[in-house]
């Protein structure tokens, strides 16, 4: 049951008529080193994001199959793709940032973590020049497109990821949506306040104030992309919204279930929660969880 802070929020938003402007970031490429190690620290697997990256890591694997090219666009410190390839190891995955600092916090991590189904690239998201027309086989982004200045730089995203991508390949884009009301923004920066370093509070805030509408999302996927690409969102207020294209005859790999299943049942008990109010609100929105279930 979702917490009553939570609920006075959804009913904020439901109700609310103001609308909040978009903000861009101060800095669209995170690159500061102090910030870069906060957003590093609170965004380990253990750290207070771990409910948003299982629920995620689940719905990524619903749409790659072994022996897939898989990208990742904006993998920062490359926390949620390492999570990924770690169970997914017959499938091959790139990640690209344009930041230098992330990227090292990346290779780190993949080093420390011993995978070879890795390779790191420093590349702009909307221009992949580094891959050919329908050459990957899935495309992932987790939290990272708010970072684009504008909604003609997410177009072009999208309109190079539907170049990139096999006609019947996956694709799952996730990011915050914007919210209606600043007092909603603030709550949700603030939240875990008391769990996490102040600098990743105030990048929290700056990414909500800078994350893309759902009408932003749904005019874009309904012009860049084709086929069954579906826009979900959490109920009633979008926190967060996702773009996903499910490839048919996708089996996850052996072993996945199970290991995702293990990670939430040994998350702390306020993760649980926060994963279960996570996949309640997505699962009202039309988007199911079958590999937490």
């Amino acid at each position: 049951m979702p917490s009553l802070s939570v609920l006075r929020t959804l009913l904020r938003e439901a109700t609310a008529r103001e609308h909040s402007p978009r903000v861009n970031e101060p800095d669209l490429v995170m690159d500061d080193p102090e910030k870069v190690a906060a957003y590093t620290r609170a965004g380990r697997e253990d750290g207070v994001m771990a409910p948003v990256y299982l629920f995620h890591c689940a719905q990524i694997c619903e749409i790659i199959r072994p022996g897939d090219n898989v990208v990742d666009l904006g993998c920062g410190p490359a926390t949620q793709l390492v999570m990924v390839a770690r169970l997914n190891s017959g499938t091959q995955f790139v990640g690209v940032d344009l930041s230098p600092g992330m990227l090292d916090k990346a290779r780190s991590l993949v080093t420390e973590q011993a995978l070879s189904n890795v390779e790191l690239r420093t590349e702009d998201i909307t221009r992949l020049s580094s891959f050919a027309d329908a050459s990957v086989d899935a495309v992932m982004s987790t939290v990272a497109l708010h970072h684009l200045p504008d909604l003609a730089a997410l177009e072009c995203c999208f309109k190079e990821v539907n170049r990139i991508l096999k006609p019947d390949g996956g694709l799952y884009l996730v990011d915050f949506g914007h919210l209606k009301s600043e007092k909603s923004i603030d709550y949700f920066a603030h939240q875990y306040a008391d769990r996490q370093p102040e600098l990743f509070t105030l990048d929290y805030l700056y990414s909500l104030r800078a994350a893309f509408s759902l009408k932003d999302f749904k005019h874009l996927t309904d012009k860049c992309f084709t086929g069954q690409t579906k826009i979900y969102s959490t109920f009633l207020m979008p926190f967060m919204v996702a773009v996903k294209r499910h490839p048919e005859g996708v089996d996850p790999e052996p072993g996945v279930i199970s290991q995702l299943q293990e990670i939430r049942d040994n998350l702390p008990r306020h993760h649980k929660n926060d994963l279960s109010d996570l996949m309640t609100f997505f699962r009202m929105g039309g988007l199911q969880s079958p590999l937490l279930e």
